[in-house]
């Protein structure tokens, strides 16, 4: 039995920035991990000499000040952890392969790939320039708030006493999708899904059901700090936050895994570990899932949450793959999507991502070899597995497999006869490893919610936060991190602690 102020269920990145910020600022936290590695969804694992991102490769947030103001919230943590994650700059965000041939790379450059658009559609470049420059003001405004907890009154206060104008925009922006503001300026149908899939590629949602807000951040920063990814791979991220909190005198527990958030008196006060062990804090943080935190962690069904409210994320079919270098031809880009029709795009392992980020990080695979990330979407109502090492689902994996391996081929030939290694995961792998409800990847916002009814940082049990890709603002690495910055705030408030904005 142990008391410290808080407790944080989850070493993912949201889970583990908020053990961070608490800790720098002097609350002593303790976080358990299940797993034996931090980093939740953008962790990592080894292979005969191959690193391998775990989910993510495509990372937000390591620009200079200068470079994207306020969102550039890993380098600021970091840096106010004394700690240092190295990176190397992507060029291009994605490589988009579209039917008709169309293709398109969405540069670093924020001209040079406009231009590109514009290339393809010369009767729309007005409304191309005008519909990227509405994301652009959009940017403006975030980029000039401290990032801080939207249920802290004096935060919003302070914003509405400074920015006026900028938080009325912002607020304007909140009630319009992606699909609203782009039918505003675009008449083209095929530009018009090359908007959705701009959208689908980060939210898993098409443009209509994409909230604009969001979008001005992902699809401007890339022109500003940009798409950066961290040496030594993904699990360099939790690394480091594990670095920071250790540091300052906090503890981080791997292979501890939580059964039991405990109440009394409608008041979350401890949680029961899977080996019997119960652990007392002033605060705590849930890294999981809604769904897992209050259909599994949290005993008391009265805090279910209604599974009608929001749509649940789709999992993925992943291949990790090690492969020989010569199958890439000179500058091939890290990250691609493809989509082979539009009537399908949107259905499971309808669209195929890709990234090979040892083209940007050598150290992540042998000589003369590179890793290759090929995954696409699927549920775990598509795998079923009755036993260990069950014959039947190994088929369906190999068969799967073969399957997304050869439609790959569109853009890289020959790549089934390069292959020197391969690990499959499914959903149930995902739900396996990472405890997700369904092997998910949190709530997704129904057609017409807007942003701001995504669930917070603070939730109905008393002194019981969350963080992750369960609240505002959603799915991502940079937006969990800024989840875990926000619930930091929130909580430094409760405890009658400031804290310098980041």
């Amino acid at each position: 039995m142990t008391q410290r102020d808080i407790i944080v269920i989850g070493a993912g990145i949201g889970g583990l920035t908020v053990a961070a910020l608490l800790q720098w600022r002097g609350l002593s936290t303790i976080t358990f991990e299940q797993h034996a590695v931090p980093g939740g969804s953008a962790s990592l694992f080894r292979k005969k000499g191959y690193t391998f991102d775990a989910g993510a490769s495509m990372f937000y947030g390591f620009g200079s000040d200068e470079q994207s103001g306020s969102l550039n919230l890993h380098s600021r943590i970091f840096r106010r952890l004394g700690v240092q994650v190295p990176t190397i700059h992507d060029p291009v965000q994605i490589h988009y392969h579209l039917p008709n041939g169309f293709e398109v790379a969405t540069h670093y450059e924020r001209e040079k790939f406009l231009s590109e658009l514009i290339a393809r559609f010369p009767r729309e470049a007005n409304g191309i320039r005008r519909f990227y420059d509405e994301l652009e003001k959009v940017f403006d405004i975030i980029r000039s708030f401290p990032v801080g907890s939207l249920e802290d009154a004096r935060y919003l206060v302070s914003l509405a006493a400074k920015h006026p104008k900028k938080v009325a925009q912002l607020a304007y922006y909140s009630f319009k999708s992606m699909g609203e503001m782009a039918r505003r300026f675009i008449k083209d149908e095929e530009l018009l899904r090359f908007i959705d899939i701009e959208c689908e590629s980060w939210s898993l949602q098409d443009a209509n059901a994409t909230p604009f807000v969001n979008a001005g951040i992902c699809l401007a920063d890339r022109h500003h700090g940009g798409i950066r990814y961290p040496i030594g791979s993904s699990g360099a991220i939790g690394k480091a936050l594990v670095e920071g909190i250790r540091k300052f005198g906090g503890e981080v527990r791997f292979g501890q895994c939580v059964e039991e958030i405990l109440l009394r008196n409608g008041r979350a006060v401890g949680v029961r570990l899977a080996n019997g062990e119960e652990h007392y804090a002033k605060a705590i943080v849930s890294n999981a899932t809604i769904w897992d935190t209050f259909g599994s962690l949290v005993k008391d069904e009265r805090y279910r949450v209604d599974a009608s409210k929001f749509d649940v994320s789709p999992s993925w079919f992943q291949l990790h793959l090690g492969v020989d270098a010569s199958i890439f031809p000179e500058g091939f880009n890290v990250h691609h999507i493809i989509v082979e029709d539009w009537k399908t795009y949107r259905e499971l392992g309808g669209t195929i991502r890709l990234s090979a980020p040892s083209l940007l990080d050598r150290s992540c695979a042998p000589e003369g070899k590179h890793v290759l990330h090929v995954f696409t979407t699927s549920t775990v109502d598509e795998w079923r597995k009755r036993y260990p090492k069950d014959a039947e689902y190994e088929a369906a994996k190999a068969r799967a497999a073969e399957a997304l391996i050869r439609r790959t081929e569109k853009i890289l030939p020959g790549l089934s006869s390069a292959i020197d290694r391969c690990y499959a995961a499914t959903p149930l792998t995902h739900k396996r490893y990472l405890r997700r409800y369904r092997g998910s990847y949190g709530p997704l916002l129904k057609s017409g919610q807007i942003v701001l009814q995504k669930p917070q940082n603070s939730t109905p049990v008393k002194n019981l936060y969350a963080v992750g890709d369960s609240c505002f603002p959603g799915q991502g690495v940079i937006a969990v991190t800024y989840s875990g910055v926000s619930c930091a705030h929130l909580i430094c408030r409760k405890f009658g602690l400031s804290i310098e904005p980041l």
